[in-house]
């Protein structure tokens, strides 16, 4: 990126400009030079650059910064390899929308489709996305898949990652049967594995048959970057991060060679996740910054998954726990190994991001970092929370009171929140999940994420999702938890910058920032707040170089 100061200048003129820069909360011009923001103001504060070149291609278009995706995974763009089966319709990142399929048998019917147009008869049959949960007590088996085929492997991952299901033909390569002791493994009255495997260990002898496919490290996958790039850009996302990454030599090599390119158009936030591959710890990140940083690929998160996933039942709950009366969940990491696995990274200066999904499991975390700051004090640490979402008022109290951030999943409000109020932790426990508007009384840093693939990125619904807090049956969960419009999108943009220690670079349009905008054809504050959702993404501006969305217009 050219920093000189005789580079071109650029001045952008539009409709409006959404600054989120509180000191000059709005304009119509901004100047940008070398690819960062020069000046932002009116027509006349643009006389001090008389030879600027004038931009009036979007002299119709609302700007705000660039949007911000801060729990993502480069796994979107690697999922479309395989056979979407979930419950909601979906786009891919060509445009063609996937129908939801509503019921076990049109998700049958997908796969059957699907495994007769495979050439290959020993292909592994692919597919991601379904959620058993959204289908009441109705559930998936050996039983089912072998109908499709019991000949060819098949492997389904479900929407939320942490569960998955197969065929007996994938059970037997996998080496998983009566006598497999791993916990996760589902087994019937009998003893039998059913096919549905809960969590990373148990279904880590699939991925070792599968390899790289359905795995959350797709940092090695060029294609995949590509294609999460486009994903993101349609979503007006110009800084997303890869919250799973091993830090390999061919993925640093991938992300360094993808985000070279001038045509590409997002920045890209790995973290590091020492539980795939703890080689290296801190120094790899260092190494990583050290050897690979560039305007477009920052370093220097960590991340850790305590617990699991809410709708699979395998969260870490405190009393009363599951509404069912279902066993709690699976600790991932030990408690007891915590301290000693968080200590090295919080020495070493790197932002720990804690995955805790159930409120027993942000307990132990909240347990670990204040033992951990009582022993080695750091100002402005900013470890995240990640999910958090049944975190209590008190623990939210507690997590500001230790300097932390909270990173909510808000759109499980909306695509998970009936099956919380009915079947996982009942209307009270569901009312209170991804509590923003707590967050904000308590003045926290907080952003809000799709955590795609698992939902689709698109942060203008997810700042709809902490608005409005309705199901996809339209229920309300929690209406003293809703944010305002301007609260969400100050999530969706510098809440989420400073929970990833890049607000000097992004997440709002002043100078000497990144020249990052989102265009979008409507002022998002001008629209109803049930219609925020709904505001069309025209297309994005990634240090000054405008990136239309595919169909907008010239």
């Amino acid at each position: 990126m050219n920093h000189d100061e005789n580079a071109r200048t650029q001045v952008f003129v539009a409709r409006t400009i959404l600054t989120m820069n509180p000191a000059q909360p709005q304009a119509t011009h901004v100047a940008v030079q070398g690819g960062r923001i020069l000046a932002v103001g009116q027509e006349a504060d643009m006389a001090a650059w008389p030879e600027a070149e004038r931009i009036d291609r979007l002299c119709d278009k609302v700007l705000m910064p660039g949007l911000i995706e801060a729990h993502s995974h480069l796994m979107e763009g690697a999922m479309w390899e395989a056979v979407y089966l979930g419950y909601f319709d979906r786009r891919d990142p060509e445009g063609r929308l996937w129908p939801g399929l509503r019921t076990l048998d049109a998700v049958l019917a997908r796969l059957a489709e699907a495994e007769r147009a495979l050439p290959d008869a020993q292909a592994t049959l692919l597919a991601w996305g379904f959620d058993p949960i959204l289908f009441g007590s109705s559930r998936l088996s050996v039983r089912e898949l072998d109908r499709v085929s019991a000949t060819r492997p098949i492997v389904i991952l479900h929407a939320s990652v942490h569960l998955m299901n197969v065929n007996s033909a994938m059970l037997a390569l996998a080496g998983i049967d009566e006598d497999t002791d791993i916990d996760g493994i589902h087994k019937d009255a009998e003893g039998q594995p059913t096919g549905e495997l809960q969590e990373f260990a148990a279904m880590y002898p699939v991925q070792k048959v599968i390899g790289s496919a359905l795995s959350l490290a797709a940092a090695e996958q060029r294609e995949a970057i590509w294609k999460f790039g486009r994903v993101a850009q349609l979503a007006g996302v110009t800084t997303a991060t890869d919250l799973v990454s091993d830090l390999s030599p061919q993925g640093l090599a991938a992300l360094r060679e993808v985000t070279g390119d001038a045509a590409y158009p997002l920045r890209i936030v790995p973290a590091f996740a020492p539980q795939r591959n703890p080689e290296g710890g801190a120094a790899r990140v260092h190494a990583a910054a050290a050897s690979s940083a560039s305007d477009k690929l920052q370093f220097g998160p960590v991340k850790f998954i305590v617990d699991g996933s809410i709708q699979g039942f395998t969260a870490r709950l405190r009393a009363p726990g599951y509404a069912g009366g279902q066993p709690n969940g699976l600790w991932l990491i030990p408690p007891s190994q915590l301290p000693a696995l968080f200590e090295p990274f919080h020495l070493a200066g790197l932002q720990l991001h804690i995955h805790t999904n159930g409120d027993e499991a942000t307990e132990v975390v909240l347990d670990v970092i204040e033992d951990l700051l009582a022993r080695h004090p750091r100002a402005d640490h900013r470890h995240t929370l990640q999910h958090c979402q049944l975190a209590s008022s008190a623990q939210l109290q507690r997590a500001a009171r230790l300097g932390m951030c909270v990173n909510f999943f808000s759109n499980h409000l909306y695509y998970w929140g009936d099956a919380h109020a009915e079947q996982t932790v009942g209307m009270q426990w569901a009312s209170r999940m991804n509590a923003a508007g707590t967050a904000r009384r308590l003045g926290m840093d907080f952003a809000m994420h799709s955590d795609a693939p698992i939902t689709p990125i698109h942060p203008l619904f997810t700042a709809w999702c902490a608005v409005q807090r309705e199901t996809a049956s339209g229920r309300v969960l929690g209406e003293a938890e809703r944010l305002s419009v301007d609260d969400a999108l100050h999530a969706i943009t510098m809440g989420a910058a400073r929970t990833l220690k890049l607000e000097r670079r992004v997440g709002s349009i002043e100078p000497g920032k990144l020249a990052d905008f989102a265009v979008l054809e409507d002022d998002p504050r001008a629209v109803a707040p049930a219609a925020l959702k709904d505001v069309k993404v025209w297309g994005t501006v990634l240090g000054g170089r405008i990136f239309p969305a595919p169909g907008s217009a010239p």
